[in-house]
């Protein structure tokens, strides 16, 4: 049974850090370029960063490039989000997602075949 799992969420600081984890069960995320996402409350979702599989490529979204920081480890089927300088605007649901392809427009990430997505974890920065 495939399950994509997101944890490391929560409460943090103006401009703390927080570190997210993507694991999963029933995939090998080693096969898989993984873009994480996320989704604020009335907006509209907003790709965020992307790592190839090897982690030799990655990507990022204009709003949180140089504060974000996207990791893999391939032995422990896991891809990570580290976030620094934390922005009342980084509160979202952040979602890891298995794509084929991403690239930047405009300072926008795009993914393309988002086929599996997690549950999410949740990420509340204060002021």
């Amino acid at each position: 049974q495939l399950q994509f799992v997101e944890t490391g969420g929560g409460l943090g600081q103006s401009g703390g850090s927080l570190r997210l984890s993507c694991t999963a069960s029933g995939l090998t995320l080693r096969e898989r370029d993984i873009c994480w996402f996320r989704q604020a409350p009335g907006k509209e979702r907003e790709g965020v960063s992307c790592i190839s599989k090897s982690g030799d490529s990655t990507n990022y979204a204009d709003s949180v490039k140089g504060r974000f920081t996207v990791s893999r480890d391939n032995d422990k089927n896991t891809v990570y989000l580290q976030m620094n300088s934390l922005k009342s605007e980084d509160s979202a649901d952040y979602h890891c997602v298995t794509v084929t392809a991403w690239t930047v427009v405009g300072g926008s990430m795009k993914a393309y075949d988002m086929n599996y997505w997690g549950k999410g974890t949740l990420v509340t920065v204060s002021s």
